[in-house]
């Protein structure tokens, strides 16, 4: 008898830690049942303030609601270059993240990163700027060729087909390849439009003040400035303010930056600029979301129109509370 109630009790007590063995099992990152546990890796580059600083902020506030209604959950990393990014890219793929957002900070030094992402086997959504292969599984962006084909056709109807205009560019990106070909497109169809300089100011407020003073010094005659963002807008305005030139009948931006919105009301010298909201990236934490639960993306291009804004409907688009 004792020794079948001895047999019996081994027995409930094996049956009792193959339970518990059953219920911890997993591999130590919350995981449980064989369930993996959804990520998304947002790979971005550094910023406080302006366009780029909205973006990120706006890519948080999606993540965020996405872990609260999907129970997705995101790292986020952001890197002042290049190199800094590609190591940030390197870590989310060795975490196994099942989806990466990137905004590049540079197309052509992050395309390789973008091939190593594929490679891995992790699907890859492209915010912005692109990459010079086929690495994206979805490309989320602004219209930049038409930004800068809206801004051309605006030079052309307010100087009447002739003029000599300045260009300041944005650093190396497809966006500023784009901008950049959509406005030479508009002028070259003109024969009395002349693009007399054609700099780059770094998307930077700070650069492009001190690029447009080099270029006033250079150029007695100039009629118009094309920005390829709104930012750098507002650095060219300040230094033709305090160079006191009143050739200049008006410069145009390109983002939707409420300091230009209110330029604008004000009667300032920028009189037109081109939507590129910072709001695009909500679109692609979204997408990558979908992507990270198995759903296959409805398009590879998500194209944001490049509307036209100036003192007319500026209020349509003005938040005076917006971060850029």
């Amino acid at each position: 008898m004792k020794r079948l109630l001895m047999i019996g009790l081994t027995v409930f007590l094996l049956t009792i830690l193959a339970a518990c063995s059953e219920e911890g099992s997993g591999d130590g990152n919350g995981e449980t049942d064989g369930e993996k546990s959804l990520k998304i890796g947002i790979s971005l580059p550094s910023a406080t303030h302006g366009w780029m600083g909205a973006l990120i902020e706006e890519a948080e506030n999606q993540a965020k609601e996405l872990k609260e209604s999907e129970n997705i959950d995101y790292v986020i990393t952001n890197a002042a270059d290049p190199n800094k990014q590609a190591n940030d890219v390197d870590d989310l793929i060795s975490q196994e993240v099942d989806v990466i957002v990137m905004l590049p900070i540079e197309s052509a030094a992050l395309t390789p990163v973008g091939q190593k992402i594929k490679d891995a086997g992790i699907p890859l959504v492209i915010v912005d700027r692109e990459l010079e292969n086929d690495a994206a599984t979805v490309v989320v962006k602004g219209d930049n060729e038409g930004i800068g084909v809206n801004a051309g056709k605006y030079f052309i109807e307010q100087l009447g087909g002739e003029g000599k205009v300045v260009e300041i560019t944005g650093p190396p990106s497809s966006v500023t390849e784009q901008r950049g070909s959509g406005f030479k497109e508009a002028m070259e169809s003109e024969e009395g439009m002349e693009v007399i300089a054609s700099q780059s100011g770094d998307f930077s407020t700070e650069k492009s003040l001190t690029v447009m003073q080099n270029i006033l010094q250079a150029h007695p005659e100039i009629d118009a400035v094309f920005t390829q963002d709104d930012g750098m807008a507002l650095g060219v305005i300040q230094a033709i303010k305090e160079a006191g030139r009143t050739d200049i009948q008006f410069v145009t931006g390109a983002g939707g930056a409420k300091e230009v919105f209110e330029n604008m009301k004000e009667d300032g010298l920028i009189k037109a600029t081109f939507l590129y909201s910072p709001t695009m990236v909500k679109d692609a934490v979204v997408i990558a979301g979908d992507i990270a639960k198995g759903e296959e993306p409805s398009e590879s291009m998500v194209v944001k129109e490049a509307t036209q804004v100036t003192k007319e409907n500026a209020d349509e688009f003005y938040n005076p509370d917006s971060k850029f």
